[in-house]
C-alpha cells in the first residue's frame, strides 16, 4: 500500500498540475480510507518528504549491488551515490521539478527534503568515518559533522544544477559531479588549490549561480 500511495501521489500531482489540498481529498481520489493513509504517513507534508527519502533508499540499494562497492574508497562511493541518485531522479524528473520549483518558498523545500537530508548526512558521515579509520594520524582525520553538512550543501548545489541543466544527456551535471567531488575530497586532504581553481573555472564557464 505504501508504494501505491507514493505512485498515486506523484501521478495526481502531475496530472492535476497541483498538490492535493487535503488527506481527505487525496484518499477519495485514491479510493482508500483515511485510516489506511495514516497507517503510513502523518500528513501530506510527511508523505512528500518520504518520496525523496524513497529516492535515496533506491539509490543506496542500487549502489550496494555494484561489484566491489564495499572495497571502494569514500570518494568513489560518493561518486557512485551521486551518479546513481540522479539516474533515479531522472525517472521522476517532472515530479522533482514540480516539487522543488523556484516559486516555492525555502521553508516548503526544507520540509520536502527533510527526510532526505537526515539520511544523506548520515551516509556522508559514515563515508568520512570510514576514511578516518584508514588514517594513522589524528591530525589528518576530518570532522564527520562538518563533512556531512558540506556534502549536503554539495548535493543541493548539484540538484539545482541538474534541474537547470539543458545539456545533452545531462552531461554537464556529470562534469559538475566529478569536479565537485574531487574538490571536496582534495579540501579534506589539504591539497585544494588545483581542484578549486578547476571547479571555479567550470562554474564560471557555465555562469551558474546558487539561488
Amino acid at each position: 500500500m505504501k508504494q501505491n500511495i507514493f505512485k498515486y501521489y506523484i501521478k495526481s500531482v502531475l496530472e492535476n498540475d497541483k498538490e492535493p489540498t487535503s488527506v481527505y481529498r487525496f484518499c477519495n481520489e485514491l479510493k482508500i480510507k483515511e485510516s489506511e493513509f495514516y497507517n503510513h504517513f502523518a500528513s501530506l507534508d510527511y508523505l512528500k518528504s518520504q518520496i525523496f527519502l524513497q529516492f535515496y533508499n533506491n539509490t543506496i540499494s542500487l549502489i550496494q549491488k555494484e561489484k566491489g562497492y564495499i572495497s571502494k574508497s569514500p570518494k568513489e562511493k560518493l561518486l557512485s551515490y551521486y551518479f546513481t541518485f540522479f539516474e533515479v531522479l531522472l525517472l521522476n524528473r517532472s515530479y522533482v521539478l514540480f516539487s522543488l520549483n523556484s516559486g516555492k518558498n525555502s521553508l516548503d523545500k526544507m520540509v520536502t527534503l527533510k527526510s532526505l537530508k537526515l539520511a544523506f548526512k548520515k551516509f556522508a558521515a559514515d563515508l568520512i568515518q570510514d576514511g578516518n579509520n584508514h588514517k594513522n594520524s589524528l591530525i589528518n582525520k576530518r570532522p564527520e559533522g562538518i563533512f556531512s553538512e558540506g556534502a549536503w550543501i554539495q548535493l543541493m548545489f548539484l540538484l539545482k544544477f541538474w534541474m537547470d541543466d539543458v545539456s545533452s544527456d545531462f552531461e554537464k551535471t556529470d562534469i559538475a559531479i566529478e569536479k565537485s567531488v574531487r574538490t571536496v575530497f582534495d579540501l579534506f586532504d589539504s591539497s585544494p588549490f588545483d581542484s578549486v581553481i578547476d571547479f571555479g573555472k567550470f562554474l564560471w564557464k557555465e555562469k551558474f549561480s546558487i539561488i
